[in-house]
Parts: structure tokens; sequence; C-alpha cells
């Protein structure tokens, strides 16, 4: 090769080099963008000069990987935590909080209970029930548009996902066709490819695999394909088809079908985060608001009809709440309904969304709690065929027609899921308010000393009436045993009442119930537990009028506070600061796995940037040497031309 030969290809290398670097300079702040690096070699066969083999990407799949996977967690727990702080401020809040207006509620109680006639403190009890019911439905509301705006967000979730994956499948087509037509490697075109797998993963986790070393097929977290060379196959944001007001992912498969996803499928990216979110947060924020109305309805109601109003009438319902809301799901194959859905008993119900599949084989349903996965126990479901009626866990269901239900049938139920947006004060009329005991009991002890009995709680059930006319019922004790039991017999003789009830048993023998020690004598609808010592002779007077500002209910009503109305396991304020508490350390925990997850996420970029990034310094450095190198070829041929001058001067 001649001297002339080697300056020039010098020359187009340095060229070449230098528009490289001009390049990488250009583009230091281009988004996805890769460095790129002149690869020379030797001119063959000849030699002497030089070529350049290739303009080389700078980008390792292994890392972009790892950094992609990182960027999804990322991406998810920060989707988490924003949502997730917004229902921790709410609920910890010291002045909007339910803990401050539950205690003001209960302390209006208190008034009441020091001046049971009084209308200002009557009216002080409502308007603070107005309060407190108000807060109720006003945090619910605000779940609630949490809960739609965590629709809105997936359905804009899904349209960018989809858009992003037509865009890999339509640059997948070209990257193969450019290769094709020019033999040339596209280094844009790739580095778009990687920067749009990049900002997928930042929606949804995602696996990508290289198919013949050029095309990308990237698959979802359960192994369906989302691009699969220069095809991608969409997602859909639907309704449930176990819940209509909630929005979940569909995917339209190969085959033409849609197949709706579990939320669970998504752990990863901005559409994870929303989903883990809704599930494990959201749902249960909202479903343990509801069982704290529900509990404190039906405890308040419960008590409020065992006292009496100022017009002498037996107390009513003081607050409404809803009932228990179902689905059917759009899948079933049955015609059968679910037409009534009714707390049995609300000391059981719990905070969990519950799936209902009806068993062919068996004929029967089995139950399972969606929050913790458990199967309830044969034994705890009560399931009858003829009436069609299902009872657990303190609700009861009943179906129009069980002879319509098909095998694989699914229903859901939310015992307690917007409850409290229902829940409301009823009683507006100051004289409503039952603040007396509509029944009274009082102890007569006969002439013998040493008698300390005592009725620890009188209640009554609703609409009772105290036979013949309200007369007063006289029980008296007969008989004292030797292990401290006693026997009560009518002072007037006959039977006890209409209906005897010993814990809740019906009594065989009524004219003499022997009682013991936490024994509830239920009498003609009066309930009555007794403690102390009696003596024989002992009497105990029911009657239904109590004296002139008698505060017993109203003292009963306040002693509320500190009962286990939630699940009979927990007061309100225990069950309030529970949930504060959970929703808390949940908020706490994800924010501290945010840091950690960021910390990892921003090492390896810096991995990935040392490999692939711009370096400015490197840049302007490589832009020097390389113009050296194009000005000492421009000498070669300068030198090449001196000689040839000198050959052609000696001739």
């Amino acid at each position: 090769m001649s001297l002339f030969s080697t300056g020039l290809s010098g020359l187009n290398a340095a060229q070449v080099a230098l528009q490289t670097a001009g390049t990488n300079v250009s583009n230091v702040y281009t988004p996805g963008y890769n460095r790129q690096v002149a690869q020379l070699g030797e001119t063959l066969p000849a030699g002497g000069g030089v070529q350049v083999n290739d303009v080389e990407r700078q980008f390792n799949q292994y890392i972009a990987s790892q950094l992609n996977a990182a960027t999804s967690r990322s991406s998810a727990l920060e989707t988490y935590s924003t949502q997730a702080s917004q229902i921790d401020n709410l609920l910890a809040d010291s002045d909007s909080g339910l803990a401050p207006l539950m205690q003001s509620f209960f302390s209006s109680m208190q008034d009441l209970a020091g001046a049971p006639s009084d209308p200002a403190a009557r009216q002080g009890v409502i308007g603070t029930a107005d309060t407190l019911t108000g807060q109720f439905r006003a945090f619910d509301s605000y779940l609630d548009d949490m809960q739609s705006g965590i629709n809105g967000q997936i359905r804009d979730e899904v349209t960018q996902i989809n858009n992003t994956a037509d865009q890999l499948a339509k640059l997948n087509r070209q990257i193969s066709l450019t290769k094709a037509k020019t033999g040339d490697i596209p280094n844009n075109l790739l580095n778009q490819r990687d920067h749009m797998v990049a900002t997928l993963s930042e929606r949804l986790d995602v696996s990508l695999s290289v198919q013949d070393g050029d095309t990308y097929n990237v698959m979802l977290g359960n192994g369906q394909p989302l691009v699969a060379g220069n095809r991608s196959y969409t997602l859909e944001a639907v309704p449930s088809s176990a819940d209509p007001s909630r929005t979940v992912v569909a995917y339209n498969d190969p085959g033409g079908s849609q197949v709706e996803l579990r939320d669970s499928t998504f752990e990863g990216g901005t559409l994870g985060g929303l989903m883990t979110f809704r599930r494990e947060t959201l749902d249960k924020t909202q479903n343990q608001l509801g069982q704290m109305a529900l509990s404190l309805a039906a405890g308040f109601n419960d008590q409020h009809r065992a006292g009496q109003d100022l017009n002498g009438d037996q107390g009513g319902d003081f607050f409404a709440i809803g009932g228990p809301t179902v689905f059917s799901d759009d899948t079933n194959q049955g015609n059968a309904s679910i037409t009534s859905a009714v707390f049995s008993d609300v000391s059981q119900v719990t905070s969990g969304d519950y799936e209902l599949r009806y068993d062919g084989s068996s004929s029967k349903f089995s139950i399972t709690r969606l929050d913790t996965g458990a199967k309830l126990d044969s034994g705890d479901v009560a399931w009858d065929s003829s009436s069609g009626k299902l009872s657990f866990d303190g609700v009861t269901l009943t179906l129009d027609d069980p002879s319509q239900l098909q095998n694989g049938d699914v229903y859901q139920l939310q015992p307690t899921r917007n409850l409290a947006g229902t829940l409301e004060n009823v009683i507006h009329d100051t004289s409503k308010i039952a603040a007396s005991a509509h029944v009274a009991a009082n102890i007569s002890t006969s002439t013998g000393s040493g008698s300390s009995l005592s009725v620890d709680s009188v209640t009554v059930g609703q609409g009772f009436k105290l036979p013949p006319d309200g007369a007063p019922l006289n029980l008296q004790v007969n008989t004292v045993n030797s292990d401290g039991s006693f026997e009560l017999g009518n002072a007037a003789g006959g039977k006890l009442g209409a209906e005897v009830l010993l814990n809740g048993e019906a009594v065989s023998d009524p004219t003499a119930v022997t009682l013991g020690a936490g024994d509830k004598l239920t009498v003609d609808g009066v309930a009555l537990t007794f403690s102390g010592t009696p003596v024989s002779g002992d009497t105990v007077q029911i009657k239904q009028d109590p004296a002139a500002g008698d505060n017993t209910n109203a003292l009963a009503l306040q002693n509320l506070q500190n009962a286990d109305l939630v699940g009979g396991k927990a007061s309100l304020n225990e069950s309030y600061a529970s949930m504060v508490s959970d929703v808390g350390n949940r908020t706490n925990v994800v924010k501290a796995n945010l840091d950690a997850q960021n910390t990892l996420t921003e090492q390896l970029t810096q991995v990935q940037q040392s490999e692939s990034g711009v370096n400015l310094d490197e840049e302007a450095a490589n832009l020097i040497r390389f113009q050296q190198y194009y000005q000492a070829n421009a000498k070669v041929i300068q030198t090449a031309s001196t000689v040839f001058d000198s050959i052609l001067g000696i001739r």
C-alpha cells in the first residue's frame, strides 16, 4: 500500500473517530443514549493502512436488566409510599381524626348522665353524634375518592403500557429491516429500543428475552407475552367480574380472547404499586373503618333500646347504617342471586372480604377470606339449601332460588366496605334520647342480715312491655344453696313469666331457677345478671317506670366507650388506634424499603453509566487526541507528496 493510501485511510479513521466523539458529546443528555466507540483495525490483506471495523455501542445487557428490575421495584414502592402517606396523614391528624370526635361524643353522654332531663345536655349529644357520623362519612368519601383515583390511574398506566409495547414491536421490525438492507447496526434504533424497555419497566415488572441475537421478546410476570417480535399484545382496563366498581387489568391473548388478570400478577412498576397499595392498605383501611362504624351503631342501638325516653317509650335506634355488599360474578353459569344480606351477630363480623364458591359435587359453599387467603372450616359455615340461607362470621345471606346454582358459581361478599359512608344519626328530637332505664330492678332484702344481693345489669328487648299492662314482676330468693347459688321463684306464686331463659337456653321448669355467679336470667325479655350474697326471702322487683331523673341507661351508653364492641375484642378507641398504627407502620416500612431500593438503583445506575454513559472530560480528551491523529495523518500525506515531488524533480 502506498504512503498516500496509508495516510488517507488514517484521515478517514480519524474523521469517523471525531464524528463518534462529537455524537457522544451532543447526546450527553439524551435519555437512553449509550456511548459509542469507533473500533479501528489494520487494513487487510495488504496491511499498512487502518480501517474502521465498527462503531460499537457500549451496552451491557446484564447490567441493563438488573437496573430495569431495580427501577421497577423503586417505582412500585414510590407509588405505594405516595398513596399510603395520604391515608396515614388523614387518620393520624390530631385535630380532624376520629379519636377526638369519639371522645367528644362520649363526653356528651357523660354530661347527659349528669343531667338526664336537661335539654342542653340532650342537644349536646345530638350535636356531637352528628359531627361524629359526618366525619365517618367524610373519611369514607375520601377513601372512595382514592378508590376512584386508583381506577383512573390504572387506566392511564395501561394506555401508556400499550403504547410503549406497540413502539417496541415496531422498533424490532425496523432494526431487522435495517440490518437486512444495509448490513449496518442501527445504534440509534437499538438505543431507542432499550430505552423503551427501561420505560416499560417503570410501569410494570416484565422479563426480557433476546431472540436470534437482535429481537426483543417481552413477557409479563406470569409469562404471557407482551411483545413477541414485531407483534404486541394489548392490556385492557376493565371492570372486575367479581366487583364492577373495581378496575382491573385484562390481557388480550393471541387467540383473541380476553383474560382477567389477578392483581397479584403485577408487583413491580407504577401499576404494581397501585395494585399492591389498593389490596394491602386501601381496602383494609376502608373495611376496618366500616367495621368500626357498624360496631358503634349496633352496640349503641342495642343499649339505647334498653332505655326509656322522656315520652315514656322504649328507646329506638340511635344510628342508621347500611348492610353487607354482595356481588355476583359475571362469569357465573347459574341464575341464582343473593336477594338479602343482613348482620346476624355483629360481634362476629370481621373486616375481611370473602369469596363464596359453590361446589356442585358437595352442594355446599366454600368460603375464602380474600385478605388472608384462609378457607373457613365447614363447621363455621351454615348452609340450608331448602331455605337458601347461608350464614358465617356474623352474616346471613339469602339466595332466591338455590336450585339455579351451578358448579363454580362465585359471589363476593364485602361485609363492611363503604359502611362508614352510610352511618348517620337518626335522632334529632331531644325527647327521643333514652337516658333512663326502661325497666328498673330494685332489691328488697329480707329481715335476715348479711344480704348483699345486687343486680349488675338489666336489659330488655325491642318493644318489651311487662304484663299485664306494665304491672311489676317480683322475683323472690326461695333457697340459697351450699355452693352459693340460689333459687328464684315468683313471690306471688305461679310461673316466673311467659318465657324464661338461663344463659340463652330455655328453662324446662320456670317455677324455680337455680342461679350461680355470672349467670344471666331472662324473664319475658328482661335480662338480669346478679352478684353478691343473697339470703332467703330477698326480693327483686322489676317495674317498667323508672324514677324521675333516672340516668341508668345514659351511664350504660357512656360505658360503651370502653366496651369491646369491635369484633368482641376491642373498644372503639382501641380499634381506631390499631388501625392508625397499622397504616403508620406499613407506611414507614414502605418508606424504609424505598430508601434501600433507591440506594441500590442509584448504585446500578452508576455502574451502568460508568460503562454506557458519556463522560464529557473523556470525550474532550478524545476530540483533542483524534484531532492530533487527523493532523498526523495529514502530515503523512504531505510527506508523501513531498517525496513524490522530489522524485519528479530528479527526472
